[in-house]
């Protein structure tokens, strides 16, 4: 299994999302995936991330959004990263907007690893340290550092 730091792409980091919607967040995310060549089709792909997310929200609360999916559509398990200064309303258990959100996306054959990167993925967002310097991240390579300096 691999770690969240070898399936995070640095090429898939935005650091200044401007959309304001949850919908617009996944769709700015899911084309930063097709741009990249890990998206097969991508209305295969928004349709099933879409149901996903309306079949229960994936704001985790603390300021976190894990939207998921897996699809044929994706070629291999990769996660990409947004954050929004102003926070966007993903429904959360906490009722606060979403500042830092990641967005799983797994092929329909990689269940187990799929899984297991969203339990660990959460388990890490879950220590107030990462929240907090993942907030005040300048660049790329600062996102994969703290995600490395954590994850263990």
């Amino acid at each position: 299994m691999k770690k969240i730091s070898e399936i995070l792409l640095k090429e898939g980091i935005i650091l200044d999302l401007k959309e304001k919607e949850k919908i617009e967040v996944i769709k700015k995310l899911g084309e930063r995936l097709i741009s990249l060549g890990y998206i097969t089709n991508s209305d295969e792909f928004f349709g099933e991330i879409l149901k996903r997310e309306n079949l229960e929200s994936t704001g985790i609360g603390m300021g976190i959004a894990i939207p998921h999916a897996r699809s044929n559509a994706v070629k291999d398990l990769v996660i990409v990263f947004g954050r929004s200064q102003e926070g966007v309303d993903f429904s959360s258990l906490d009722g606060k907007p979403a500042h830092l959100i990641f967005l799983i996306a797994g092929p329909e054959d990689k269940k187990s690893e799929y899984l297991f990167a969203l339990a660990k993925l959460s388990k890490l967002l879950r220590k107030d340290e990462v929240r907090i310097e993942l907030n005040k991240a300048k660049n790329e390579e600062e996102v994969i550092a703290i995600i490395k300096k954590y994850e263990v």
